[in-house]
Parts: structure tokens; sequence; C-alpha cells
């Protein structure tokens, strides 16, 4: 008999929408002709993280949540645990010699009829093709997944169906990584110094194409040791317990299921330095399909149990089979698609807003502490939690996916004592929270030939408050506020208090010395992103103040009035910063301006002023000769539907669906179209604010879900729907249609059932 989970996963996917199978807006699909620039997908579960691969059976670099490296002089960085993808198949001697099918190169003559598909709205990878090894053909199916219902397990399910008789071989393994090597002393190196080893080890801070960021000689995977491991021949079953470098410990099993009926003629294990292998024989008879399910659980310290336990969990994996439990996962990730952003008339827009969506929620956790890395569970950005993760993942999940919104909030209420402990260190009052924080213990990471950013932007302890805000405005957990995001509030309060001068005779309060958001001018005083932001910061700690019965500080709002915020009185617009700087290097940004529209930030200005602020803004961003950040083209978006200007807002959005920043063939999207560095979720949530705040004209306030903007639709999409979206408890669908005369209005319907 089932268990009653079980039976709920299989009742809740018998009644997911029929569009779920077939629509082809959550297809993404690999040929032959993809070999030459594949970019590897991802499959997640927000807590255990592979990659795709070509054969659909090679063995891939795999992560855990915060589950980090801390070795000597280098900074922390993301440990890769033993990779438990591979699955190797040969089909034995030939005259030609003996060749393993993960070896052999890829050829379009080798894999015959190739086409791998990466269903989002399933999240598997399945991957068919006829592999042809000097003259013996064999047809392969592969289907693997990260289990969303049951997180520590993943799965992969073998199909062979040869077109002869005889004897193949077969390789269960867990890859076990060598160190990584070279290590460079991040946590010590100057620029120079940096670059100087770099050179020394023949290697390049440049993109190589089709998949290898710039900076990939310094953003290398941390290392995990095998401390114990072992293989059982007969129970066909691995397991490992590891630590990473200075870090936590980890394990891992795997349990393999045969055919039903197939025994092997040889089952071996194997042990190496970097190989944890079941190698078996196997009598195979033409004709005749042969399907093999490797079971993996994996867990670290905080997160599960040992190698027992997660060999115990393997084994009831396989006990249940690969059908229920590719059910349970199945059934939650269609759960989560309930609430989903539906674009008809566009169906390449439609498939790259599903494809982010994808990348987002495989990469977030459910009600945890845990934050996400610019590049979720990979080594981008060495895994480290930026203010992106409060500013520009946080507001596209909290109306559609609350509870992981409140994960990354939570993670800045876990990691407060170590914020105000840096303030401290510093002379400041209150917390000081890292610019690249450890996403275990929120400590400071910033590489040291960057440590000017870990001390001059400090916009990010003003997008961490006003994250908390938003948290609370949109929940109204008033109990949550007062035990978490009053807490945070507050000390970032008296973080900018302290931090603040005064300018007596102007009679002003100026920041001095900070980073700009537009990173080029990295010493400037008054960036206008940091300065306004700070005064919403306290504006907001007097609010929250007055929520939870606290008496907030005078000089909160007192700062916050007299803040001063760079403006050009003469051309009637805002700065980029204080008049003092010139604007004047051809920046990766251009313009920081857009940003003041953003969602969560939304600085009140007359429509006259928006409009001279967007054109200025407008000309540094198109006239760099720099490769543009995907980061800038969702904030200019939804600068110019602020301006209620659809022309420019549609243009800015197009781009950010064709301007070569999503990589063929999953659409993994890049920090910009040169650098190769992907799962980028900033710019993928980024695009999702564009959508459900920018066009919706949607804004969080204490007064509601207020419709702040006139809505707007691109002139080729016939209406945009935001499903299931969550408020203050009630569940909503927000409709943007256009009536026959092409007016285009916002209907919002209260839905009856959660």
């Amino acid at each position: 008999m089932k268990s009653s989970a079980l039976m709920l996963a299989w009742l809740a996917l018998a009644t997911a929408p029929a569009f779920a199978v077939t629509d082809p807006g959550f297809l993404l699909t690999a040929t032959a002709k993809d070999f030459a620039s594949y970019f590897p997908g991802q499959l997640a579960n927000g807590y255990l993280s592979t990659f795709t691969a070509p054969r659909g059976t090679e063995g891939n670099l795999a992560y855990m949540v915060a589950f980090m490296d801390y070795a000597k002089d280098d900074i922390a960085r993301p440990a890769a645990i033993p990779g438990w993808t591979e699955i190797d198949y040969s089909t034995g001697q030939s005259a030609a010699g003996h060749f393993w099918m993960n070896q052999v190169e890829l050829s379009p003559a080798v894999f015959q009829d190739y086409r791998q598909t990466l269903n989002l709205h399933d999240a598997t990878l399945t991957t068919r093709y006829r592999y042809l090894d000097h003259g013996k053909s064999t047809a392969v199916e592969v289907t693997t997944f990260v289990s969303q219902a049951s997180p520590h397990l993943a799965a992969t399910r073998l199909s062979l169906t040869p077109d002869f008789d005889g004897e193949v071989e077969l390789s269960f393994a867990l890859n076990t990584w060598a160190p990584h090597q070279p290590r460079f002393a991040l946590g010590k190196l100057s620029g120079e110094q940096m670059q100087e080893q770099v050179a020394s080890r023949n290697l390049k801070l440049q993109a190589i194409a089709p998949a290898t960021p710039d900076r990939a000689a310094l953003w290398y995977h941390g290392d995990t040791h095998v401390l114990d491991s072992s293989g059982d021949a007969h129970d066909l079953t691995l397991r490992l317990d590891g630590r990473a470098e200075q870090g936590l410990a980890m394990a891992e099993a795997a349990a393999i299921r045969l055919p039903d009926g197939v025994k092997p003629s040889e089952a071996r294990f194997y042990r190496s330095d970097y190989r944890l292998a079941l190698n078996l024989r196997v009598p195979v008879r033409k004709g005749t399909t042969y399907t093999f399910t490797k079971y993996v659980a994996a867990s670290r310290a905080g997160w599960g149990g040992d190698a027992d336990a997660d060999l115990a969990l393997a084994k009831a994996a396989r006990r249940e089979g690969f059908v229920a439990l590719l059910a349970a996962h199945q059934a939650a990730w269609h759960q989560l698609w309930q609430t989903d952003i539906r674009i008809d008339g566009d169906p390449q827009a439609q498939r790259i807003v599903h494809s982010d969506l994808y990348y987002l929620l495989s990469n977030s956790t459910h009600d945890t502490a845990w934050p996400i890395g610019a590049c979720g569970l990979t080594t981008g950005y060495a895994g480290h939690a930026f203010w992106d993760s409060d500013s520009w993942v946080f507001p596209a999940l909290l109306l559609l996916h609350p509870q992981r919104a409140k994960s990354l909030v939570m993670f800045r209420s876990r990691t407060l004592p170590a914020a105000e402990q840096r303030a401290r260190e510093r002379g400041l009052r209150g917390a000081m929270y890292p610019w690249e924080a450890d996403p275990q213990n929120g400590s400071e990471q910033t590489p040291h030939f960057a440590y000017v950013l870990g001390e001059r932007e400090i916009h990010v302890n003003a997008d961490i408050a006003i994250a908390q805000w938003q948290y609370y405005l949109a929940s109204g957990d008033k109990a949550w506020l007062e035990q978490h995001g009053w807490p945070v509030i507050r000390a970032v309060a008296q973080f900018w208090a302290s931090r603040v001068t005064y300018n007596a005779q102007q009679q002003r309060y100026e920041i001095l010395h900070v980073t700009s958001v537009d990173e080029d001018y990295n010493d400037v005083p008054n960036d206008t992103f940091t300065n306004v932001s700070a005064a919403k910061a306290l504006r907001i700690a007097t609010a929250a103040a007055k929520v939870v019965g606290a008496i907030p500080d005078s000089r909160w709002a007192d700062i916050a009035a007299r803040m001063l915020v760079p403006f050009s009185a003469q051309q009637g617009h805002h700065l980029d910063f204080d008049a003092s700087v010139p604007h004047d290097i051809d920046s990766w940004g251009g313009s920081a301006l857009p940003m003041l529209a953003y969602p969560s930030l939304d600085l009140p200005m007359d429509a006259a002023v928006r409009r001279r602020d967007f054109d200025y803004a407008l000309a540094p961003i198109t006239q760099s000769h720099r490769d543009p950040n995907s980061m800038g083209l969702a904030p200019t978006s939804i600068a110019a539907a602020t301006l209620g200007d659809t022309t420019a807002a549609s243009e800015w959005f197009q781009r950010n669906i064709t301007a070569n920043v999503l990589k063929p063939p999953f659409n993994v999207r890049t920090e910009t179209a040169g650098n190769n560095t992907g799962y980028f979720l900033t710019a993928a949530a980024g695009l999702l604010q564009n959508i459900v705040y920018g066009f919706s004209g949607l804004r969080i306030e204490q007064d509601g879900l207020v419709e702040a903007y006139p809505p707007m639709l691109p002139p080729q999409w016939k209406s945009l729907t935001l499903r299931h979206i969550a408020f203050r408890g009630k569940f909503y669908d927000v409709a943007i249609t256009r009536d026959a005369n092409g007016k285009v209005g916002l209907t919002r319907t209260l839905r009856t059932t959660p």
C-alpha cells in the first residue's frame, strides 16, 4: 500500500493542468547541432544541484546549499561534493578496441537521432539517442532529476536497447574530485599580485566558448575530502563520508536497481582516489530494453544525517521505485507552477520567463534561513550572497513564492550578530552587513583585491532593511517583524546614523567615501542610489518601531528628511552622485538613475523630473562601448514603465531576451553577452520583476498591493496574467488585457481556494 504522501503526490499529478505535459513554453530542447555550443543547464532543488551534460550519463560537478570550503588565506567557496550523475556504458571489445561511452568524442555520427529535453514543468532532463560503437548500436534513453519532494534525493534512470546479443559493461560511479589546483590566496592578494599569479600558471581571465566564464581561474570549486567510503557489490550500494576543506561534514550514498530478472555475470566494487564505483557485466539480447536506475542521497552537517542515514534513504527510494519518486517530484513542481506568469502572444518571451522562473525556483529553499548567491548553487561569484539576494531575487519571489522569499530575509536575521561585529570593528553602531557574505555564517568574503567594495559599497545595508520591511508589508506578519525583521531594521538604521556626515554649512546629511552602485566609481561622495536607499531605510525604521511598539531614534527621521539627494537644478534631473564628481567613465552600468524606479525603492518624483532622469540616464547607457551588464536591462525597462512609455519599456524588455545573454540550449542566463558568467539569477530575477511590477505597475506599500502606475503590455502581447500571487494571506490572479479600443487595463481576482 502506498504511503499517504505518495498518494497525495499521485493525486496532484493527476489533477495538474492538461497544458503542463505538452505546452512548448516549458520545453527546452537540444539536438546534435548544439554539441559545439552546448552550455550546461542545471538540475537542482535549492539544497542539492548538478549540471546537465550532452550524453546524460556523464559525471558532473555537484554542490549543496551553503556547503563551503575555508582553505587558509582563500575566500570561502562552494565545495564540490562527489559527483553522482555518472553511469558509463561499454558495448565491450571490438576490432578497434574497448571504448566507454562517456569518453567517446561527441559526434553526430556516433550519437545518432540525438535529442535532449529539459522539461521545466517537470524539472527533468531526458536524453535519447542511438549510440554507435564500431558496428554495435544501442538505443539509449536517460532521465535525471533532483527531487523537489524529497530534497536529499536524486535519481537517474538509464534504458538500453542493444541491436546485438552479447555482454555489456556498466559503471555506476561517485566521482571524488581531486583537490583543485592551483589555489590562490585571494584573502591576501592585491589585484596586481593576483594577476601575476594567474599569469604565472599560464591562465587567463577571459571567457572561453561555449561555457567557461572569464573568472574561472578564480571561481574554482572548493574541496571535499572523502574520509571514509565503501561499496557492496552484492547489495549494489555505495556510501561515503566527507568534509569540506576546513568546513562542514557531508555524506553521500547510492543504491542501484537492475532490470527485473537480470543477473550480472560480474559485479565488482572499485575504489581509487578519484572514483567510487560499482562495475557490472550484464548479458543482453538484441531488441530487449534493459532499465537501470541509480538512486542517490546526500546531506551535510545541519541538513540531514551521515552516510548510513543517506544509504537508508537511497535504499528506501530503490524500494519505492523510480516511478513513485518521479511522480512525487513532478507533483511538487506542478504545485510550484500553480503560481505562474502567463503571456499570450509572445511564445519566445513565455519560454524565457519560464526558464528564468525555473532557475530561480531550482536555487531557492522554502522557509529556511539560507540566501541565494548571485549565480545560485554554482561557483559563480564564489557562491557568496550579495545585495542581489535582497534587492533582485527577493522581490521577484515575494508575490510569487513568499515562503522562498522569506528564507532570504531570514538569512539576514540569522547573521545579524556577524554584521554587528563588523560595525563594532569599524567604530560604527548597529550592523554593517558584508558586501560578499558567506551563505553559511554571514562573514565577509570579498577577495582582498576588491576589499574596497566590502568597505564602501554600503548600500547593501539599506537594501537589506528595505527587503525586511517589504516582507512585513507583503505578509502582514507582525510577530515575524517583532522577532526577526525589526532587529535587522533597527541595527541598519543605527549604522546609517553613525555613518552619515553632517554638513553644518549646508544643514544637511551626506554619505562620503562610498562605492557607487555603478562600481567603476569606487570612492565618491553622495552616491544618489546609496543616499536615497539609506534615507528610505531610516524612514522604514521609524515606521517599523511604531508597528512593534518601540520608540524610534528621533535622529532617524531627521537624517532621512535632510539627506542630500544630488540634483541638477539647472537641468532639472537627478545626478548619479555628487555634482563634484565628473560622470565621465565608460562604465558597465552607464547610469544608476533607472535604479531609483526599482520597485522596492521607487523614489517619488514628479513626471517631468522622471522623464528628464530617464533621458539623462539613457545617453551613457546606450553610448557605452562596454559589453552591457544584463543587470541594467530590467531597471531601464521598469523606469520607462513608470513614465508610461510603452515603447521604451517594451524595447528594453526585448533586449533582455535577445541580447545574447541567454545561452543555448537551455536558456542559461549570463551576466553579459561575452563573459559567460552563467546561472546569473540576479538578471533572471530582474526580468521577472520587470513583468511582476514594471508592466503591472503594482507596488507593495503599507496601504496594500497598490496600483501605483498604469499597467502596460508590449505591443505584440495579447494579455499577461500573474496566476496565484500571494499577498497578506490571500491569493489573487492579476490579468492585464486590452479592450476593444486598445486600452490596457488591470483586473485583480481573489481566488476562493489557495
